[in-house]
């Protein structure tokens, strides 16, 4: 077993409204929030009021402990008080990603329960129809302002009393991500506020922020590495957040360069651009502190580009998932010149770790010896969303979450992930299972069977690979056809990307698809 040289951190058991403003008096006009296209600046007492205010005309809209509220949108200097707002009204917060199409947010609000969406104006259409589509959605309230519709900026007005809702930060749900776990289709995540607070804690001192701190915040809020990297962690110690709504590579130089932005949270295809793309030359940089990835695999080689190009520090490196709220592991800001290249980093305080053999999960193995990671401490998921047999299946009796990631430890602690056990494919950070398009592929009347993996393109992002069986009287059925129908009902981080033609998709006497062959069929052409 494998601990935390850290000393542990005690638990947080508060509500995480509380756990991250709650220095917000002794910030007070400091900058928490700051539009990086239009200059919008909150300070910590405005984010403090706001939350406060719309909290109350949440409750007075009918919210209640308990509810589910769905947060759909990209990243706005809003997004912050809509979810503590949430929170403070005693509801818990699934995130919504902004690209979703109405069906698949139907699916997330139904199998939530959500009665209330949160979104932005330019996605209102795709929150009506999801609404329609499943039903028992009480209001549909607008971050901006939209005919016929609640604004928060109207509901900062609110006279209605501030909601005291007797919040149990052990049991009751915070945030509630979608996840595929290892493997299936979404689930959602329940992330308790302890939680999500003790994480915070933990994550403090390895990557330590403050006042005169700036961070900017381009990779998305409703995902947890966002959500926690980007917008918890820095407003918990008085940092400021520089916020874009989508990652448009000159608009993210110059908010590097305008707002002199100190540290960057990004995933791999980010990283690459900042090492090889001519446009990085135009623009002063020389802000910079460090650069942290995580979210998928980094080459090692990219990661020493970057940071030669940049005269940064070695890249860091962390690793979580979202039922892990998400960290386990991370390159402290202190240890990134002497971090061995590769690495994601060392166990943060309060966190345990084996390395199971991957033939006898019984078996734990050493330094050096490579298995599945499996986790145990405070900030482990309380489960899925009603679903016993998938949480079951993830967290054993004793506590211990497993990954379905593989790696080793080296003798000084760093751990390497090398492969994943797990069929999850991660494009540019998003989680796509293939599970899902499998199930999509099928409906399309020219295929007969279909199986998905993960494959690498050109530029190194891993892409779904559709393996398609044509139905014998649609022989006719081309790659171009695939990848259109796929692309019209999913969004565009999930589509099909390369579709190859097989004769019969390789399954086990079980009828599981043996993926392996597969990825032998493409290492073979």
């Amino acid at each position: 077993m494998f601990r935390s040289e850290y000393a542990d951190v005690p638990a947080v058991e508060l509500p995480i409204h509380e756990a991250v403003l709650g220095r917000a008096a002794e910030f007070g006009d400091a900058p928490a929030l700051i539009d990086g296209t239009d200059g919008t600046t909150l300070t910590y007492e405005q984010l403090d009021r706001f939350h406060r205010r719309v909290a109350a005309a949440l409750a007075e809209a009918g919210v209640r402990k308990g509810d589910v509220l769905a947060l759909h949108s990209p990243n706005t200097v809003a997004f912050p008080t809509a979810f503590y707002a949430a929170t403070r009204a005693g509801a818990s917060v699934t995130t919504v990603h902004p690209l979703a199409t109405p069906e698949e947010f139907a699916k997330q609000l139904t199998d939530s329960a959500a009665r209330w969406i949160v979104t932005v104006s330019p996605l209102l259409e795709v929150a009506r129809r999801a609404a329609e589509l499943a039903g028992g959605v009480q209001e549909i309230f607008v971050c901006d302002s939209a005919p016929g519709h609640r604004s928060l900026i109207d509901m900062l007005a609110s006279a209605a009393p501030e909601p005291q809702v007797d919040i149990d930060p052990v049991a009751d749900v915070a945030a509630l991500p979608y996840s595929s776990g290892t493997t299936g289709t979404p689930k959602g995540v329940m992330l308790t506020h302890r939680q999500i607070a003790t994480n915070l804690a933990q994550l403090e001192p390895t990557i330590p922020a403050g006042p005169g701190d700036r961070i900017l915040a381009v990779l998305p809020f409703f995902h947890i590495y966002g959500l926690t990297a980007l917008m918890n962690a820095p407003l918990r110690l008085g940092a400021t957040v520089v916020v874009l709504p989508r990652f448009d590579l000159e608009t993210f130089l110059a908010a590097i360069q305008n707002h002199r932005i100190t540290g960057l949270y990004v995933a791999p295809p980010i990283v690459l651009a900042l090492a090889k793309h001519p446009l990085v030359e135009r623009y002063d940089l020389s802000s910079l502190k460090y650069i942290v990835s995580a979210a998928a695999p980094l080459d090692a080689k990219l990661a020493a580009a970057c940071s030669q190009r940049l005269g940064l520090p070695p890249l860091g490196q962390a690793y979580g998932m979202t039922e892990l709220s998400p960290g386990t592991h991370v390159v402290p800001l202190a240890a990134m010149h002497d971090a061995p290249a590769g690495t994601v980093g060392r166990l943060i305080p309060g966190t345990e770790m084996r390395v199971v053999s991957l033939d006898d999960p019984d078996k734990d193995l050493g330094t050096g010896e490579s298995g599945e990671i499996l986790i145990r401490g405070p900030q482990v998921m309380k489960g899925y969303l009603g679903r016993p047999d998938a949480t079951a299946a993830m967290i054993d009796a004793d506590g211990w979450l497993h990954t379905g990631d593989v790696g080793h430890v080296d003798a000084e602690g760093w751990l390497f992930v090398v492969d994943r056990v797990k069929e999850l494919i991660k494009y540019k950070g998003f989680q796509v299972a293939p599970a899902e398009l499998e199930a999509l592929l099928l409906t399309h009347p020219g295929i007969a069977d279909a199986a998905v993996i993960g494959a690498y393109n050109d530029d190194g992002n891993e892409v779904p690979h559709a393996y398609v069986v044509r139905q014998p009287a649609a022989t006719g059925l081309s790659e171009g056809e695939v990848m259109m129908y796929v692309a019209e009902r999913v969004a565009p981080y999930k589509r099909v990307r390369q579709v190859t033609f097989i004769d019969g998709v390789p399954r086990a006497a079980s009828g599981k698809i043996l993926r392996r062959e597969l990825r032998a069929l493409r290492e073979d052409a």
